[in-house]
């Protein structure tokens, strides 16, 4: 436990520093710990160190460690297919991924039928243009909030991107620069709905994004190194 707990340490510091640099409060920056293939006495470990928020990517990884680590809150971070919008509710109390209007609807519904309401919710957008990555083009966000926030059962919290993989972590600022600037400019757009959140930022590059507004950092590797999957 020692490795965690040195881990732990350094990368709140990390962020506090960031935070400070940019003007901010550390405590408004979420540390999500991302728990892909990271199993279930590993996560305790985490949260006896303090840790109360974690992030997985798959539904069906998830399903078997929710509810073997009770008293903390999940978030989804990975893709989300609409037919497992019902169980994602069951499982997270936050979902990162809505890149779609008919997934934003799904979801929606089912936080009707299921008395789970309002669910929070971040729009992805692809901020860095890769065809392989999830997330609805940055033209095409507004229009996609726009309509996600008038869904009855949805909370939009705000947006969510991932940068691409650079060897420098300051090339990775402009793509997160250009989302939040992105969600000042929906958030201008809309009565009521400020769009507080800005879910960017990883290992590799959180501190730059926490420089340049974000209010959850999503990390696993700086955390719990390098996993195996079970």
């Amino acid at each position: 436990m020692a490795d965690l707990a040195a881990n732990v340490a350094r990368v709140r510091a990390r962020i506090a520093e960031a935070a400070r640099r940019a003007g901010r409060r550390p405590e408004d920056v979420l540390l999500v710990a991302v728990t892909k293939t990271v199993g279930p006495d590993r996560i305790r470990e985490a949260v006896a160190l303090g840790i109360r928020t974690f992030g997985e990517n798959r539904v069906q990884e998830a399903r078997t460690k929710v509810p073997q680590v009770p008293g903390v809150s999940w978030h989804l971070v990975g893709s989300l297919q609409r037919n497992k919008v019902k169980e994602a509710l069951r499982l997270f109390e936050v979902i990162h991924s809505v890149d779609s209007l008919p997934l934003a609807q799904e979801i929606s519904r089912r936080a009707l039928q299921d008395a789970r309401s309002p669910v929070d919710v971040l729009v992805q957008v692809n901020i860095s243009g890769e065809p392989q990555k999830h997330g609805v083009a940055p033209e095409d966000a507004p229009e996609l909030v726009a309509r996600a926030v008038e869904l009855p059962g949805l909370r939009v919290r705000g947006l969510m991107g991932i940068a691409p993989l650079v060897s420098d972590p300051e090339q990775a600022r402009p793509f997160f620069r250009r989302l939040r600037e992105l969600r000042d400019r929906i958030a201008a757009t809309l009565s009521g709905h400020p769009l507080p959140d800005l879910s960017m930022g990883m290992t590799d590059d959180f501190e730059v994004a926490v420089e340049e507004g974000a209010t959850m950092v999503r990390i696993g590797r700086a955390l719990f190194g390098h996993t195996q999957p079970p």
